[in-house]
Formats: C-alpha cells, sequence, structure tokens
C-alpha cells in the first residue's frame, strides 16, 4: 500500500498533526474543531500524541468559557493579576491556594537546577524531590501566565506540577529550564483545552465558523472577487489574528466533512449506541479498579480521594494532605510520582 493511500485512512486529526514537526505549534481552537465528534479516548489520544513529537498546544486563541455564580468571580480575580500575590488579596486565610502559596513561600529552595537535572538523568534519581521543589515557583508563574482561560489557579499549579514531574522523568541532555518550562506549560495548556471541550466551546466555534462563511460569501458577491482576511475580518469586527485563526478552522471543517462523506459505515441505531456506552464505562470501570489494586492502600485512598472515585467529589492537595496527614506539596508530587507509575503499567 503507498503511503498517499495510507493517509486517506487516517482520521482528519491526524492528517493534520502529520503535517506538523517537533517544535511546531497547533492551534487549540483548531484541534477542538477537529476532534469535536471524537471521544475522550481519541482526544486524550490526541493531545498525548502532541506531548510525544514534541508539539506546542497554542491556548492563545481560544475563546473564554461562558461561567457564572462564584466560580466565576473568582476566575475574574485571578485572572485581574499578573502576580500570584497580589491574588492572595482579599482570599479567606484558609482557603486552599492561599495555604498552598503560603506554605511554597516558606519552602527552602536553593539549589543549581541544571546541575541537578544532569546528574538525574545519570542516574541519581533521589535528586527528584529536591528538583521538584526548586521548580515550584516556576510552576506559579507560569500558572499565572493561563488565567483567564476557565480554570482555577490552584489547578493550573496542580496541572503543572504533573507536568514538572514529567519532565523531570523525560529530562535526558539540554537546558533543563527550558525543557522543564514547555512541560509546565504544555500541562496546563491541556487543561485549558479540555475544559474548554467540556464547557461547550465548540459551539460557540461553530457559530463563529457560521459567520466566517457568510461574511466571506456576502464580501465575494459585493467585491466580485475573493476577499482578503482584512476585509473579513473588518466585517465581523475581529482582529486580523482571530481571522487568520477561523480560516484555519473553516479549512479543517471541510476536510472532516469529505473524510465523513467518504466512510459507509451505517450508523449505529440509539439502543447500540448506549450499549457500546455501557459497556466502555463498565470496561473504565473495571480497569481504574485493577490499578488502584496494585497500590499501596494510602497511594490508592490519596488517588481516590484527588478524583473523586469513590464519591464523585475531587478534593484539592490542601484537603486531602489534611486527610492524610501530609503538606499539599506532597500530595502534589506523591500523586505525581503514582500516576507515573499507573502509565507504566
Amino acid at each position: 500500500m503507498s503511503d498517499i493511500e495510507y493517509s486517506f485512512e487516517k482520521e482528519p486529526w491526524e492528517q493534520e498533526l502529520d503535517l506538523l514537526r517537533p517544535g511546531d505549534h497547533i492551534s487549540a481552537a483548531a484541534l477542538l474543531t477537529l476532534l469535536e465528534q471524537e471521544d475522550e479516548l481519541t482526544v486524550e489520544e490526541a493531545l498525548t500524541r502532541l506531548e510525544d513529537t514534541g508539539i506546542t498546544l497554542d491556548i492563545s486563541h481560544l475563546p473564554p468559557v461562558a461561567l457564572t455564580g462564584s466560580t466565576a468571580l473568582r476566575l475574574k480575580q485571578e485572572a485581574s493579576h499578573t502576580k500570584a500575590e497580589a491574588v492572595l488579596q482579599g482570599l479567606d486565610e484558609n482557603d486552599p491556594l492561599r495555604l498552598y502559596l503560603q506554605e511554597l513561600a516558606q519552602t527552602p529552595a536553593a539549589g543549581d537546577v541544571q546541575l541537578l537535572a544532569q546528574r538525574y538523568s545519570e542516574g541519581e534519581h533521589h535528586l527528584a524531590q529536591q528538583l521538584v521543589t526548586l521548580c515550584l515557583s516556576q510552576v506559579v508563574e507560569l500558572a499565572m501566565e493561563h488565567t483567564g482561560h476557565g480554570v482555577l489557579l490552584l489547578d493550573l499549579i496542580q496541572e503543572g506540577s504533573l507536568g514538572l514531574w514529567q519532565s523531570i522523568l523525560c529530562y535526558e541532555d539540554g537546558d533543563f529550564q527550558t525543557h522543564c518550562r514547555w512541560w509546565i506549560r504544555q500541562y496546563m495548556a491541556k487543561a485549558v483545552f479540555l475544559q474548554a471541550r467540556s464547557g461547550g466551546i465548540g459551539q460557540k466555534l461553530r457559530q463563529d465558523m457560521e459567520d466566517y462563511r457568510d461574511a466571506d460569501q456576502r464580501l465575494l458577491v459585493e467585491l466580485g472577487r475573493n476577499p482578503t482576511p482584512e476585509e473579513i475580518a473588518k466585517m465581523l469586527h475581529i482582529s486580523p489574528e482571530e481571522c487568520a485563526v477561523l480560516e484555519k478552522m473553516v479549512e479543517n471543517a471541510r476536510m472532516i466533512d469529505k473524510a465523513h462523506q467518504s466512510q459507509q459505515t451505517p450508523e449505529p441505531q440509539p439502543e447500540d449506541e448506549q450499549a457500546v456506552e455501557d459497556t466502555a464505562y463498565f470496561q473504565v470501570r473495571q480497569r481504574i479498579a485493577e490499578l488502584l489494586s496494585g497500590l499501596e492502600a494510602e497511594d490508592s485512598k490519596l488517588i481516590s480521594l484527588r478524583y473523586g472515585l469513590a464519591d464523585g467529589k475531587a478534593m484539592s492537595p490542601v484537603e486531602v494532605g489534611a486527610l492524610l496527614n501530609i503538606t499539599p506539596e506532597q500530595v502534589v508530587v506523591r500523586e505525581a510520582e503514582i500516576l507515573a507509575r499507573l502509565r507504566d503499567n
């Protein structure tokens, strides 16, 4: 089978990623439309592929998630500041974010990060904890860059901490700081992407795409030629950069439609879909139970509490630490270690 024949058997999102190389960027908005009809496992597969190939997930053009209530107020407060210290103003004394940042500020952080990373890569794996401690302040700094996208700062810090741990695990050589910051940003961007996907951003993007198509068609009739991106942007009252993103999304949508039209597989009936969903859900729950059964009792409890596996109520590192009599920082580190072991399994 030739390479050309093989490429048409791939899903549109796979074809898009095939065009990218390590160091390239992909718009989260464009990827969101490519994956809109895919299931969660496929989305995770796509995000993992970005990490494996070193492709940066760019969230700069994602529209904000529409939220209401106390969460929206908290997100607005966090997004209005550029430094974590400023966010603390007005927070309750027992606020989990305040407690975490205060404890982090009291944690000694001295050492040569590059030297420690090099020694770790040479086999001195006991240095991982020291590396994490030295770099946690960078996680907070980068988390501030990602506020305003619908994810709470404490959750961004949590995801960034997991990215930090992953950066240590896969480090081999080169500038560790650059390597580390890429992984932290990538994990935070992934959290923003998943929040946008669950928050209905796909529907807003579809409307934006329809507006783009309408403007393109109207200007084509009025001008008697293909309009420029600047002319379309002016009609839609958006920036040229936002218009360029929409143009790319429309192209991706056309590719998806073409791929779907070529598929001859009959659609499953609603009863069949529900049966598949029930089976998949059971298999996932069964797999989770198998993985947790291989952990130490306290490790299993930590993961269950963090992700709400028992009662559906996920807890923050501060809350889990209080129950297990350990610090929030220890919760973050241990969670990353446990997840790393589970991934290996």
